[in-house]
């Protein structure tokens, strides 16, 4: 998020909107200004504003089997949190008492065509970027604790009054907490406070850390949320999706392979073919593409996961062993795989990575056995450990030539 502008001015953070620009501005200007770039509070966005759903309409959907719901409930003096997932009952909300819980029921305007209609306000904005209208009943004290959403979202107060709290700081701090079921912020310090009426829309882009709290009685907010997919979900559907579109005639293929130098080493030459093979692989650094190929071609097929030993070893237990005359044997299940960037060795095993010398990552790639004696660094010895803990590689004395 940008909170830097090239003006001499800085932007108002809040503003009043009319009927003529709900906004308190034109929609390009909003967009070039504030969209994904800073929060905005604007007073009076929808005037004379009235609910389209009663409280108690709200709770009935919550029942619904198939309305996403949430009862959340905040117990102040122990600082508990509790999250209870819908189909919620009524008897549900007999136990929540006159304070401190929050409903959320998302994709409202799904079930409503008058909370539906609220999307007609964002019309400026593509409707494929808009998700849901998402609905919190709170009372006093209520809410979610402070957070941060990665989507832009439109905070409309339609009923009572909600304390609002954000951090404007680009460098607050965004770690959660571990003791809650909820995405809370463990540290949180606000930069700007305000308490909306009804008809008052604060809106937050990504990343914005904010606090909602119900305040003095009931409480109703709409959540105009936008669709933000991570890279991760857009490629991983993109990959299934090429996946279903190509035939299995087309693979990987090697036809200008060469000799091996160097046992088990994913080369230069091998990228290349991934490249030409793999329609997403374009994109990516040789790096990143390398760590790809060595973790799935060491887990491809009936590659298994080795089994741990039951009791680690410590580094004076494997020299100690090493130097008594024990050989190293490669787990039957464990493919290894190899790769260098730069001055940079990784040794690849069942999917998993270790820092190695290419030295070292050859024999383990190209021999079952390996015999004493052996050479051991202190980065050898790393890897040795942390092989034989993982379970990749056994420890085995010698007993006779057939042993």
């Amino acid at each position: 998020m940008t909170l830097s502008h090239t003006s001499r001015k800085p932007l108002p953070i809040e503003v009043r909107g009319t009927s003529r620009l709900p906004l308190g501005m034109t929609p390009a200007q909003f967009l070039r200004d504030y969209w994904q770039k800073r929060p905005l509070l604007i007073r009076n966005a929808f005037p004379d504003f009235n609910t389209p759903v009663e409280p108690e309409d709200l709770a009935g959907l919550a029942c619904e089997e198939g309305a996403l719901s949430r009862l959340i409930q905040h117990d102040e003096a122990r600082d508990h949190w509790r999250v209870k997932t819908g189909p919620l009952k009524e008897s549900d909300f007999a136990k929540t008492g006159n304070a401190n819980w929050t409903l959320l029921v998302q994709d409202v305007d799904k079930w409503d065509m008058d909370v539906a209609a609220l999307l007609d306000h964002f019309a400026f904005l593509p409707s494929w970027r808009v998700d849901d209208v998402m609905i919190s009943y709170a009372e006093p004290g209520g809410g979610v604790g402070a957070h941060v959403d990665q989507y832009d979202v439109f905070l409309l107060q339609g009923l009572g009054q909600r304390h609002w709290a954000i951090s404007t700081d680009p460098d607050a701090p965004k770690e959660f907490r571990s003791d809650v079921e909820l995405k809370q912020l463990k540290h949180f310090e606000s930069t700007h406070e305000w308490l909306l009426d009804p008809g008052d829309m604060l809106y937050l882009p990504p990343g914005v850390p904010h606090d909602g709290v119900a305040f003095g009685g009931p409480c109703m907010t709409f959540s105009v949320g936008m669709r933000a997919p991570s890279q991760a979900e857009l490629i991983g559907d993109l990959a299934d999706y090429l996946a279903e579109h190509l035939s299995e005639d087309q693979r990987y293929a090697d036809p200008d392979l060469a000799p091996v130098k160097r046992n088990g080493e994913i080369d230069k030459a091998a990228l290349k073919r991934v490249r030409t093979a793999v329609p997403l692989a374009t994109t990516l650094d040789d790096a990143t593409l390398l760590d790809w190929f060595a973790r799935f071609m060491t887990r491809y097929r009936t590659a298994q996961t080795p089994l741990a030993p039951a009791k680690p070893m410590n580094e004076a237990a494997l020299m100690k062993q090493l130097t008594g005359g024990a050989s190293l044997l490669r787990h039957p299940w464990s493919r290894m795989a190899w790769a260098q960037v730069g001055s940079r060795c990784t040794l690849y095993a069942s999917g998993h990575a270790y820092p190695a010398s290419a030295q070292w990552a050859t024999q383990l790639c190209a021999h079952r056995v390996l015999q004493p004696p052996f050479d051991v660094s202190a980065t050898d010895s790393a890897l040795l450990l942390a092989l034989i803990n993982d379970g990749h590689l056994i420890l085995r004395r010698l007993r006779g030539r057939g042993a």
